[in-house]
């Protein structure tokens, strides 16, 4: 039963950087924010005014905001930013992009907080069509922008095809959508060998639920070759609207289909509709993939509970120590904003690298910053942060390897790196087969 411990190398390739336009998906104006009352050193130097940008109206863009908000309080209550025998206080922007739905409108708001605002950096961005346009604002008035949202591999590419122009990115967050892609895979192969274990299956069949929408085209074809590769077999192939309020067709489909397995790709509210309605049903068929609203501590109730057994990317969980950070970050976040971190928070991390490279670097000129932040070696929440020749955070053992993650009795568990590659963080478990699934296919 070990064939679905590794995936085939061909995967590698076709892992979609087009999947992550909106995979993680899930008006302008800016915002300034006085920084905190100095509570340790006292600061005695100009504020250094960081700006963060995302859509402030959605989830994504309020944990881009409270990640950095309490950056910027913890590193102001010990001083602020040293450099040399100055301290400066870090002030934030609020940028709200509106980029889920309007790309323009997020080059406008950026545009005004470094001409009107007068940023100094840029942390965030979410939508990766805007950020690659936002991208080149950054670049065009030589702002060091940490992206912490967006996974287009495209993004810190352009960084190896013209270092002079794009050196100023850098991302910490999410890891690329070509190994979330790769991760996925990984997710699908550990609840395969769970059942093939647990239940005798000895031919996983795996139904495809992807969303309607023009990006995750791609995925469909990669999934139907990769897929069978790993030795599972694919029963059909099903996309709901983004926006469906019923998909109950779509899972009578895949119950009719013999599938032991849904591998999901969404990132739209049908991520809902969908889990509410599997659960409800009883689908004898466990969900395995990406569902960006599940990360949602919110999703519990969005569906009335019926989100039990669901398996997902993730970036935190809150009883899994990634790193000696990791529950501590998460658990200060609850207890400040009564919810877990969404993976956008990671504007945390972003300002401490950003803050560690401007000291190191003892000055705020640009290149020798940006040489201190090509020097990285942070260990942080969602992990040990090392940034590759192209300024992307390194993925696998030993770095950032993101979860996977399963909700059970109304908590985030989690239940991926479990073994893989020699990785098994503590408090990582068991996945569960949902109890219905384990009753229609057990022996």
């Amino acid at each position: 039963m070990n064939r679905w411990f590794a995936l085939p190398r061909c995967c590698l390739v076709w892992l979609l950087a087009t999947m992550v336009v909106t995979l993680i998906a899930c008006g302008s104006g800016e915002e300034a924010e006085a920084p905190a009352t100095d509570q340790g050193q006292e600061s005695n130097g100009e504020p250094i005014k960081i700006g963060v940008a995302g859509p402030m109206e959605f989830v994504i863009g309020e944990h881009h905001w409270k990640g950095a908000e309490m950056a910027r309080d913890e590193i102001n209550e010990a001083g602020g930013v040293q450099i040399g025998d100055t301290f400066h206080p870090i002030e934030l922007v609020k940028i709200d992009t509106n980029e889920t739905l309007n790309v323009t409108d997020a080059v406008t708001a950026l545009e005004r907080a470094i001409t009107v605002d007068g940023v100094d950096y840029l942390v965030g961005g979410f939508r990766s069509e805007a950020v690659l346009a936002m991208q080149e604002v950054a670049v065009e008035n030589e702002k060091i922008f940490i992206v912490a949202g967006a996974g287009h591999p495209g993004i810190t590419e352009r960084v190896g095809e013209d270092y002079d122009k794009f050196k100023y990115t850098f991302r910490v967050t999410p890891i690329n959508s070509n190994y979330m892609g790769q991760v996925s895979f990984l997710l699908l192969a550990e609840a395969a060998r769970v059942m093939a274990e647990e239940l005798g299956l000895e031919d996983i069949k795996v139904a495809l639920l992807i969303e309607q929408a023009a990006w995750a085209d791609p995925v469909v074809e990669a999934a139907q070759q990769v897929i069978p590769s790993m030795g599972m077999e694919v029963t059909g192939v099903f996309r709901p609207s983004p926006v469906a309020t019923d998909v109950t067709s779509e899972l009578t489909g895949i119950e009719n289909s013999g599938a032991h397995i849904i591998f999901t790709i969404l990132s739209s509210p049908v991520g809902v509709t969908f889990a509410q309605q599997w659960g409800e049903l009883e689908i004898p068929a466990a969900v395995v993939g990406i569902n960006a609203e599940a990360q949602n501590e919110e999703f519990w109730e969005a569906t009335h509970g019926y989100a039990e057994y669901i398996m997902k990317l993730n970036t935190y969980a809150p009883e899994v120590h990634i790193t000696d950070q990791t529950v501590d970050f998460y658990q200060r976040f609850r207890e400040r904003y009564g919810m877990g971190p969404l993976y956008s928070a990671g504007t945390y991390d972003a300002i401490y690298i950003l803050k560690e490279a401007i000291e190191r670097a003892g000055t705020l000129e640009n290149d020798a910053v940006i040489a201190e932040l090509e020097e990285t070696d942070y260990t942080g929440a969602a992990g040990r942060v090392v940034f590759d020749e192209n300024h992307d955070v390194t993925w696998g053992p030993g770095y950032v390897t993101s979860l996977g993650t399963q909700w059970v009795d109304g908590k985030v568990v989690g239940v991926w790196p479990n073994g893989w590659e020699g990785v098994t963080y503590d408090g990582i478990e068991t996945y569960r087969i949902p109890p219905w699934v384990r009753e229609h296919w057990g022996n």
